[in-house]
Order: C-alpha cells, then sequence, then structure tokens
C-alpha cells in the first residue's frame, strides 16, 4: 500500500494505466462501472435501447465466431 500514489497529471493517464486499474477490480466492480456507463448512454441517448441488429463497421472491431457444428 505504501508504493501507491494520486496523481493529477493528465499526462499518467495512459491506456496501459487504465486497463491495469480496470484489471484491479473485481468482476462485481466492473459490472458496476459497465451497467453506469449504460445508463448514462441511455439517458442521453434512449433511442439506443431500440437498436436492433448492430452491425460492426467495416476496420475497427474485428468479431471472431466459433465454427457451428
Amino acid at each position: 500500500m505504501a508504493d501507491l500514489s494520486i496523481s493529477h497529471d493528465w499526462q499518467e493517464e495512459t491506456l496501459e494505466a487504465k486497463a491495469r486499474w480496470f484489471q484491479s477490480l473485481t468482476p462485481p466492480e466492473r459490472l458496476d462501472i459497465f451497467f453506469s456507463l449504460m445508463d448514462l448512454i441511455l439517458e442521453i441517448n434512449p433511442a439506443v435501447a431500440e437498436s436492433k441488429d448492430a452491425e460492426p463497421v467495416p476496420g475497427r472491431v474485428l468479431v471472431l465466431e466459433l465454427p457451428r457444428r
């Protein structure tokens, strides 16, 4: 605990630091953050809940599927 510190420098908020922080959370804490973000998204844009059959954006996300047996 002695090596923990608080920084207010935006330069120290790297993606790696954020990933380490998120990985340090327990699964229930991760779900709490997910639900909070979903609540925020739905409050800003309620139409998101009505979206059906979302399509991936080409080149942005690769969706892998297991072969069907």
